[in-house]
Formats: structure tokens, sequence, C-alpha cells
């Protein structure tokens, strides 16, 4: 049996993907309101696809419970924040799931850690934890890291094709979880060590970090001198060897606004393009605002409230708005005792912000000018009621004529 503990993003597909492929499974959270949720069929999040995989999981008898299991194996799938100073990970989480799983754990259970962790995480925290219980570890208790590789949008599949890497001490260990995520992955499973394990999963958000930085900042110098960002990168990657991606409003989510700052945490005299990259991609929301009031100043829009920002979530077509650009945005102009702006999202219904619609007629009534900062699909329905507004399109979504002025990065 396999008992998942923490049921978000990651740990809930996990749970049912193993359920409805012939793994028994247990579902462990602490919020005892999502596991009522759950029990009555309730996701707290909009995903393709998973409501007919809870519905399966349910005929193939998971369970969803507060309290920690007897299990052979345990998965863990909590936060791992950093913590804003010192940029290093916050392993509380890990280490309070890990101290639970100890009191009540069979000799022989292995502990898979899904949650992405700094390189040596596993080595600092998690092992002394094991080393002060009962158990000898890598002889009565096992440690596997596994890190998801999963993307809100896209989970099931994900989860199915994606790739998988194994991190292990011992080969015989990293086999038999090899074959239990077999049960449903269908890409390529690789063994490796834990270290290397903990530094892939980084390195693979850092990457995409610092590719994404180099396109905002791209953008931020085309502006500077009046070209087009967006023709100019078309151009440039019709080269064989380039693939520039698209400059946005900032950079959310889970995963790449965080774990790079790990690197910078743990390697403060080391990183240098990946610290420069961090601080292009969080600047990106100053630099819209200013942009904002520019547009604002050309078209003589005085009052705030005149203004709407289209999109809460950190990208297209999920309810997620983790680490969202505009929640980054809505700070900046806290500080700057700006307030009343509305905001409209068709995908977050309950109400995390103050001046948040519902409606889009409601929203964009007495707005002259909107900013798009999420490239919703939803957008393109509305699209015969933005001829007369001014837009600020932070996507690139929206094609030119279908406002009376477009503005872009």
């Amino acid at each position: 049996m396999i008992n998942i503990i923490g049921l978000g993003y990651i740990g809930l597909p996990t749970a049912l993907m193993f359920a409805t492929h012939g793994v028994k499974v247990v579902g462990t959270d602490c919020n005892e309101r999502l596991i009522q949720q759950l029990n009555a069929g309730h996701i707290s999040f909009k995903e393709e696809g998973i409501i007919d995989l809870l519905d399966s999981a349910f005929k193939e008898g998971i369970r969803f419970t507060t309290e920690y299991q007897k299990a052979d194996v345990y998965i863990i799938a909590v936060p791992t924040p950093y913590d804003k100073k010192s940029k290093k990970i916050d392993p509380t989480y890990i280490i309070g799931a890990l101290e639970s799983i100890m009191s009540i754990c069979p000799k022989g259970a292995i502990i898979v850690i899904e949650s992405t962790v700094s390189p040596g995480t596993i080595d600092r925290f998690i092992r002394p934890v094991v080393g002060k219980s009962r158990y000898k570890l890598g002889v009565d208790i096992h440690i596997v890291h596994a890190p998801e590789r999963i993307i809100p949008g896209n989970m099931v599949h994900e989860l199915i094709f994606n790739s998988r890497t194994i991190g292990a001490d011992e080969l015989f260990v990293a086999e038999r979880i090899k074959l239990l995520y077999s049960s449903f992955c269908k890409g390529e499973i690789v063994i490796t060590d834990i270290r290397t394990a903990e530094m892939t999963k980084v390195v693979e958000n850092t990457y995409r970090d610092v590719n994404i930085a180099f396109a905002n900042e791209l953008a931020k110098i085309c502006r500077s001198d009046n070209m087009d960002v967006y023709e100019i990168i078309r151009i440039a990657n019709k080269h064989p060897r380039v693939s520039i991606m698209s400059p946005g409003p900032g950079v959310g989510g889970h995963c790449i606004p965080v774990d790079p700052w790990f690197l910078v945490g743990d390697y403060p005299s080391l990183v240098n393009v990946i610290l420069a990259a961090r601080n292009v991609n969080d600047s990106m929301p100053e630099f819209i605002l200013e942009r904002m009031i520019d547009i604002m100043k050309i078209h003589g829009i005085e009052d705030v409230r005149r203004v709407g920002l289209y999109g809460l979530t950190y990208k297209e077509n999920v309810d997620d708005t983790r680490e969202s650009p505009t929640l980054q945005l809505l700070d900046q102009m806290e500080h700057n005792l700006a307030s009343c702006i509305k905001v409209y999202d068709p995908f977050v219904k309950e109400n995390i912000i103050e001046n948040q619609y519902h409606e889009f007629d409601t929203f964009i009534e007495d707005i002259d000018l909107v900013v798009v900062m999420v490239g919703h699909a939803n957008i393109y329905s509305h699209a015969e009621k933005l001829k007369d507004k001014i837009v600020f399109d932070t996507r690139n979504s929206l094609s030119d004529g279908a406002a009376k002025k477009i503005y872009r990065l």
C-alpha cells in the first residue's frame, strides 16, 4: 500500500493515477476541509480529466484521511518554499511529514520525496530525522527522491508521458520504485543517485527561468528604443539554432520562480547568470506597471478605477494563482498607495483580492484601459466587447484590430 502525503496540485493527481492503475492508495493531508471535499467527490482546483480520474479512483478503493497510515511506501508531496532573506529552502513541511511517518511506519518502508528540493536537502535535513528514529537508514528505512514533473493544465497527460527520475542509495530500492511508477508512467524512468536527482530537477526549472529572462530583458531593450520585440523574435527564431521564448509580465507558478533561488541561497558566490535572470523576471511586474502608467498618461486616464486587469492566474486556462505576476503587480500598486483597480479572471471563483469581479460585463463596464495579464482562451469569446477599449496586451494574445488601440510589451 502507498500512503501519499500532501494532496495538492502534485500529490492528488499522483494518488489518483496510482489508484487507477492497480495500486492500493490512501491519501493524507492535514487540511480537514480538503479531506471532506475529496471524500464528497469534489476537487479544489480545475484540471482536465481529473474529476473522471477521481471517480475511477473511488471505484478502485482510494481513501482520503488526515491520519498517516502504516504502508509499504510513502510519497511526500508537500510544499517546499524558500526563505525570502537567505534564499535557502525551507524544509519545514517535509521534516514535519517525515517525523509523522517515522512515528508509525513499519520496518522496511520506502519513503519517496516528490517535493522539489535543493541539492543536499536530503543529506542535511532528511537523513538526520531518520537517524533519530528507532530505525536504521538503508537497512530498516529507505529514502528515494523522485521529483515531480508535471504542470497545471496538462497534469494527467504529463503524469503518463513525461520521463521520471528516481534517485536512491540502493539499486534494488530504485528498481522497486521504478516498477511502481511504471504502473502508469510510459515515459523513460531514469535511475541515479539522490543528489543528482535533486540537482537535476532544480536545473530544469532554472534553465527555463534563464531563458524567459532573456526574452523579458530583450523586451525591455526593444521598448527603450521603440522596436517590435515580437517581430525580432519571430525573425531570429527562423535560425535553426535559435529558439527564443515569448516575453511576458513576469514568472509565476510553483516551480520556476522558486527553484532557482535554491541555487542562489546555496551557492551565493557562484551564481551570476541565474541571479541576474531571477532579478529580471522579478522586475517584470514593476515594468508592466510603469508601462501601464505611461499608457494612462497618453490617453489622459487619471483614475485607476478606469483600468482593469484581466487575469489572476500565473498561466493561461488554469485556476492556479501561486506566484502570479498579477498578484505581484497588485503588491507593487499597494506599495505605491494605489488601489481600486478592477480585476477579473474567469478561472478564479473565490474572492482572493479586493475589487475582484466575476462577470466580464460588470468588470469591463466603465473601464477605458484593459491590461491583459493572462492569455486565457476566454478573452476571445469577449473580443467584440474590446472594440472600443484601449488594451495593453502583455501576452501578445490579441490580434491587431481587436481593440480601438492595442499596446504590447
